[in-house]
């Protein structure tokens, strides 16, 4: 296999699941402004319209030959609490704690993906086939109030969807997980390999 995916995200969490599904990618950057989506619709339409719009705004390395192929992948996590409030990244370590101790309730959360295929050809990229997709879980996620200091201090929350992070440390306060696990981490791997299937990644 010969291809690199392209990966407009810093996320730690994603390229944690892409390591461990051995999945080779390179980190490119996007500028895009995630508060000019539209935030009252359904969580499913949030997640897929900032997936979207960050796709549109990947900043792209530039061709080496008429032809060449590029996969590009795109993502966006938001969390929803039993009350259908959406959150996202908590602002401060205290809407982070206010978040955790809402999580032991029970939470929903939901990735969405965009993936292109795009071909160099006259200057430029262009867009030859695209894949969206969207999986979510619900799960109970149940930090006793001795152990959310610790928790904070050993896992990436403060920069986590709903300041959960269920992976690695995180995972011996998972209780309860109906859905993708994955999908909560940051990236539905089974759909996202599925995608790159048929975009022809591995040929």
């Amino acid at each position: 296999m010969k291809n690199i995916l392209l990966l407009g995200s810093k996320s730690y969490s994603r390229k944690l699941l892409l390591d461990q599904a051995r999945i080779p990618y390179q980190i490119i950057e996007q500028e895009a402004d995630e508060t000019q989506c539209d935030w009252g619709l359904a969580m499913p339409q949030v997640v897929a319209n900032i997936a979207l719009y960050k796709m549109e705004h990947v900043i792209m390395p530039g061709g080496t030959q008429e032809g060449q192929r590029a996969f590009v992948l795109t993502a966006d996590t938001l969390s929803q609490e039993r009350d259908g409030t959406i959150s996202g990244k908590p602002t401060d370590a205290q809407d982070a704690i206010d978040k955790i101790r809402r999580a032991r309730a029970g939470m929903r959360t939901g990735t969405a993906f965009c993936l292109d295929k795009r071909a160099w050809r006259a200057g430029k990229w262009e867009i030859e086939q695209r894949i969206q997709g969207y999986v979510q879980a619900e799960y109970i996620f149940a930090i006793p109030e001795e152990w959310i200091e610790r928790y904070m201090q050993n896992t990436i929350s403060l920069s986590a969807s709903g300041a959960i992070a269920i992976e690695e440390y995180g995972s011996q306060f998972l209780k309860e997980v109906q859905g993708s696990y994955t999908a909560i981490v940051g990236l539905p791997l089974f759909e996202v390999r599925e995608a790159l299937e048929k975009l022809g990644f591995w040929v």
